[in-house]
């Protein structure tokens, strides 16, 4: 499985520890899969109520919490449609002990965030509540527990509330009415044809939003809500679990079960033998697709041989999956992805589906591709080869979660014990997993695997559908394909796989190691510096966060932003140029087949300002990491015909699905309007890619990663120095050196981008042709930070960019009820590391809304951060926002790649003269400043001095082209089976692959 070095260390020993793991003697595959979860205690009080509680180091001094109610939108009736939804919401506006959004505000005051996508979702079959709270004070804990005793039976749902929230349930179903929402429902009806769960989703229908009755929320909660259909979920960083369950036993304990409740239905999905056919036209769609799904019944692993048959078929999608990849990487490809995944569509129902992403009218020979490389699994099989790869990273991924096995984040402990609540998943602990799997995986052959195929036949409860920007074929054309498919595997006309030689050594010889010249020591961020003979710099920090975890980056000043227009473009498609055609020195579809079972990926790109490397690793294949960038700047790129034709095709078709798309004319404004109209800031246009020389790309590329002794790089991970710093030495400090320099450019001399920032007033309102309305509204508040008090004033920035967030949710969301969500962002100058000049930059607020009203919410705005100027933040507000950033902040610390990026933003920074301990120390001692400094009056002067908008500012609001929109209408074509095509089906991109996505819908509060 890879080179692994002659020092023993404690990362060695790990591995040892993982391969020295003894398989199981005498397992029998009828053998029972223990059902009682593993390493919690787990119970049930008098009243029904479910409980799971863990203790779990990671993060410190936090505790993931959840509430899983065993209900979901299924159980809906026709006029009740979204209303399990709406109750989601509702729990977080008001319950009987917390009124007006208090529970917010609780959570916020205590550093947990609160905001879409943060602290609930609702499923077809299930709803669930969230939480992740700091318990450094006793109180926290119980009071987290008592939100959630709250929601099982308290929450208010009164008219009030419900009037209150309309607006923002409303703003999160019409941010779903776009393409990939569009495309996502309607598959899913198609899918689920003939079940409930088809007209069931979630978010629930618009005129019940609209319409829907107090009263009608609370018979559903008052029907549904009971604790037998409840559990609690807590892992945290607890001392014992006894006194946490003796907490859910105080504020649980005392609720009283309600005589004959309902049982909970099950609604079965019918299968069929007849493939359903769709093809859709979506004049929205980000490019052409092609989806294949084939349902099956999904049971609980119940045995041993349960979990053989999961391995399996584990083992079949990422077979396929490497020969779909393999294939993109052919001279003239049928589509430029194609993937292939399993899932559980909800609790009786599962699916194998693959999905391809394929040139305009390109999606029939997608689809014959895609049924081509099945029937040639069923008729010839996978090779002992390739399932020897798909073993290896099997047991990769299983030796990763072993090693990992005591720094396991609380959320995913937390989620896997809702998932055995939910769905019945046996939780078996990871130990016995890999011992499982050890056991099992070298007895799985590849004929046993390959026999999967025989699962997959168009009979087999298969739908097919097309998804395209403008009509190529018919439905007609799809089932000519699926017959001819057919008529080529009964003749045997389909030849076997013919897969490609793979070379033994990423590096063909080993380079000469360099030698330290110079070794530092900053003992404040526990790093040592080194600089190597070839001049590179090299940071590395040892953590013990995550055994099984090296992340690495490193950079070099000067970018696109040095070059002219006429060479700008070419260079500009060279990173994706070089890495079509392999950058390490192979192919990508040969990588692959090397890095098999080794735990490394790698990146680089060059940037406006910098050029950069990427990745992260296993301590256990840094010497793979290492090498791969070694082989970065000694591989000489020459374009490749196929590899530049494919890379072109590719942007073609992003550009055409740019153009399609509604918002491009509402981004490219606000970029023109706020930054000016410099070739820098153009999207590429199909006449900008006619022009491109690929040779011109790929000597640009050379050039970027060539010269050592101008790279900065930092690594940070579980380092046994004993070890790394031999293959740093070799790997990095055997780079060798070009006579002449390339791209020697300090930080002060950087070419800055041509950023003309606003000097007035702008109010622009951007038309653009949509399917279904959509309004989207951008305000955009030029700054300027002053060179000598910069340090403190980019704290003040995110410390204000906070403010405006929450304070713009609580009017816009909380009082006024008519967004989802708010972002506020800063833009400071493309973070120019230049040191000869003020900071400039921008503050931005983003939101959607119903188009009739955007024009009073941004008054709103601007009132609201007018009044704050004038009158200054509350106590609470400021608290707030303190909290918040002081927890994420000690999150961050328990990470390596926070320290990263803190340790890179110290080489980056403006006052860096040498010393990277000083600037973090500096840079350090800025944020505590700032923070011992920050009260109501000093944000209200920060506001006044950063966020100059009376004078100074942007609007630009998207409202749909209603010109347009009455006439612009779909097509849809469906197999002859009496269903209307009543859903708009769309598509962007591969959000396909999403699917799951929508079956969960994941609306949360």
């Amino acid at each position: 499985m890879g080179l692994v070095p002659a020092e023993r260390s404690s990362s060695f020993a790990k591995m040892q520890s993982f391969r020295s793991l003894e398989p199981l003697l005498n397992v029998s595959l009828d053998q029972e899969v223990d059902q009682r979860p593993f390493g919690v205690d787990y119970g049930r009080l008098d009243n029904g109520l479910s409980y799971y509680v863990r203790c779990n180091p990671k993060p410190r001094m936090r505790a993931a919490l959840a509430l899983a109610v065993n209900v979901g939108s299924v159980v809906e009736k026709e006029d009740e449609r979204g209303v399990a939804h709406i109750v989601e919401h509702l729990a977080f506006s008001a319950t009987k002990k917390y009124t007006n959004h208090n529970i917010v505000k609780f959570l916020e005051s205590i550093g947990a965030e609160f905001g879409p996508c943060h602290n609930a979702y609702t499923s077809f079959d299930e709803t669930v509540y969230e939480l992740l709270v700091p318990i450094d004070k006793p109180e926290l804990l119980s009071e987290a527990i008592l939100v959630l005793a709250e929601f099982s039976s308290e929450i208010r749902l009164s008219k009030e509330d419900l009037e209150k929230e309309r607006g923002a349930v409303m703003e999160e179903y019409r941010g779903g009415r776009n393409a990939s929402g569009r495309i996502g429902d309607a598959h899913w009806a198609l899918m689920m044809e003939g079940s409930k769960y088809a007209e069931r989703l979630p978010i629930g229908l618009e005129k019940v939003i609209q319409t829907v009755s107090s009263e009608t929320l609370k018979q559903f909660y008052q029907k549904w809500y009971h604790l037998q259909n409840m559990a609690v979920i807590a892992v945290g960083d607890f001392p014992e679990t006894k006194s946490v369950v003796e907490l859910i036993r105080t504020h649980f304990g005392h609720k009283i079960s309600k005589p004959d409740l309902p049982s909970i239905p099950q609604f079965p999905v019918p299968s069929h033998e007849e493939p359903r056919f769709s093809y859709f036209v979506e004049p929205e769609a980000a490019g052409s697709s092609v989806i294949i799904s084939y349902k099956m019944q999904a049971g609980r692993s119940k045995t041993i041989k349960d979990y053989r048959d999961m391995l399996v078929e584990s083992m079949f999608v990422t077979a396929l999956n490497q020969r779909f990849f393999k294939i993109t990487k052919r001279k003239g490809p049928p589509y430029f992805s194609c993937s292939a995944s399993k899932d559980e569509l909800v609790r009786q129902s599962k699916a194998f589906m693959m999905a391809s992403y394929c040139k305009e009218k390109g999606t029939l020979e997608a689809l014959e591709s895609m049924l081509l490389e099945v029937a040639r699994v069923r008729l010839h099989g996978f090779s002992e080869r390739e399932i020897s790869v798909v073993r290896a990273l099997l047991l990769s991924k299983i030796e990763s979660g072993y090693l990992e096995r005591d720094q396991m984040e609380s959320t995913s402990l937390r989620d896997e014990y809702v998932q055995h609540f939910i769905q019945g998943i046996p939780v078996i602990g990871i130990k016995y997993e890999a011992q499982l799997q050890k056991t099992i995986l070298p007895c799985i052959s590849a004929s046993e695997v390959s026999k999967y195929a025989e699962n997959l036949w168009t009979s087999c409860s298969c739908v097919i559908k097309i998804v395209e920007p403008r009509a190529s074929a018919k439905i007609n054309d799809l089932k000519n394909v699926v017959m001819k498919i057919n008529k080529l595997e009964k003749e045997r006309s389909i030849t076997p796989w013919d897969d490609e030689a793979v070379p033994e050594e990423i590096v063909n010889s080993k380079p000469t190691a360099g030698n330290i010249v110079q070794q530092l020591e900053y003992s404040n961020i526990g790093a040592t510096e080194l600089i190597l003979s070839n001049g590179m710099r090299v940071c590395y920090k040892s953590t013990d966060f995550s055994d099984d975890e090296v992340v690495f980056s490193g950079f070099s000043y000067g970018g696109l932003s040095e070059l002219p227009e006429n060479k700008y473009f070419s260079s500009l498609m060279g990173s994706k140029i070089a890495e079509e055609v392999g950058f390490f020195g192979h192919r990508p579809s040969v990588l692959m087949d090397m890095l098999a079972g080794k735990r490394v990926d790698v990146g680089a790109e060059a940037g406006q300002y910098m050029r950069s490397f990427h990745g992260d690793c296993s301590p256990l294949y840094l010497e793979t990491a290492l090498q791969l960038v070694y082989q970065l700047f000694t591989t000489d790129i020459t374009p490749i015909e196929e590899a530049v034709k494919r890379v072109m095709q590719v942007e073609k078709e992003n550009i055409l699905a740019r153009e399609r798309d509604p918002s491009t004319v509402f981004v490219e404004r606000v970029t023109e309007i706020n930054y000016g109209k410099s070739y820098f800031f153009r999207p590429m246009r199909i006449s900008n890619l006619k022009k491109v020389d690929p040779l011109k790309a790929c000597e640009y590329f050379n050039s970027c990663f060539k010269d050592p002794s101008t790279f900065t790089v930092v690594i940070v991970g579980n380092i046994d120095a004993t070890v790394a710093l031999p293959l740093i030495v070799q790997y990095l400090g055997g780079i060798p050196k070009p006579s002449q320099p390339i791209f020697d450019i300090k930080s002060n001399y950087i070419k800055e981008l041509p950023f003309t920032y606003p000097t007035t007033i702008t109010r622009e309102v951007v038309s653009s042709p949509m399917v279904e309305a959509q309004c989207r509204v951008h305000i955009c508040i030029p700054t300027e930070l002053k060179k000598g008090t910069m340090v403190e004033e980019i704290q003040h920035v995110g410390f204000l960019s906070k403010l405006l967030e929450n304070k713009i949710l609580e009017l816009l969301r909380f009082k006024h009820g008519q967004i989802y969500g708010a972002s506020v962002y800063d833009f400071l100058d493309g973070y120019l590391p230049c040191i000869t000049t003020d900071l400039r930059g921008d503050i931005s607020i983003y939101f959607s809304c119903d188009p009739k009203i955007s024009s009073k919410l941004v008054d709103l705005c601007l009132d609201e951060i007018l009044r704050l100027q004038e009158e200054g933040p509350l106590d609470q507000d400021v608290s707030t926002i303190l909290e918040i950033e002081q927890r994420s902040h000690e999150n961050g610390l328990q990470e390596n790649g926070y320290w990263m990026s803190m340790i890179l933003g110290s080489y980056q920074s403006r006052i860096y003269c040498g010393d990277v301990g000083t600037t973090f120390k500096i840079l350090d001692e800025g944020r505590l400043k700032v923070r011992e400094s920050l009260t109501p009056l000093t944000m209200q002067l920060a506001l006044q001095r950063i966020v100059p908008f009376k004078n100074r500012h942007t609007v630009v609001v998207l409202k749909p082209q209603l010109s347009w929109f009455k006439w612009l209408t779909t097509f849809s074509e469906w197999t002859p089976n009496g269903r209307d095509a009543k859903i708009l089906a769309g598509i962007a991109g591969l959000t396909v692959l999403a699917l799951s996505l929508h079956r969960c819908s994941q609306k949360k509060s």
